[in-house]
């Protein structure tokens, strides 16, 4: 989507280049949704996570439980994120893109 309205833009490996604390603190400061929502609900999430760990999904309303968490399992960090300035959404539903980029 991107690349098809001529934006520049950088794409980053989180599985690769795993986000470090500040790099995520300074991301939830950015972030137009609810930190909570940068962290997947999926499959994996609930047998790895909730189950191994007994993790509480409650405790996702403070945003220093969620960078602790997307610290220590970085699969579990919602995709895409779109940052642009000092403005960053969760791309999906992918039609919340074009807002933020101005396409």
């Amino acid at each position: 989507m991107l690349q098809e309205a001529g934006v520049d833009h950088d794409v980053v490996l989180y599985l690769k280049d795993k986000p470090d604390r500040s790099t995520l603190e300074a991301l939830v400061k950015k972030l137009e949704d609810d930190p909570a929502d940068l962290v997947r609900r999926d499959k994996f999430f609930k047998d790895t996570v909730v189950a191994k760990n007994a993790f509480d999904e409650s405790t996702l309303d403070d945003p220093e439980v969620v960078i602790d968490l997307l610290v220590e399992h970085p699969r579990l960090l919602q995709r895409p994120v779109v940052v642009k300035g000092r403005k960053a959404i969760i791309g999906r539903p992918r039609d919340r893109v074009p807002a933020l980029i101005g396409a």
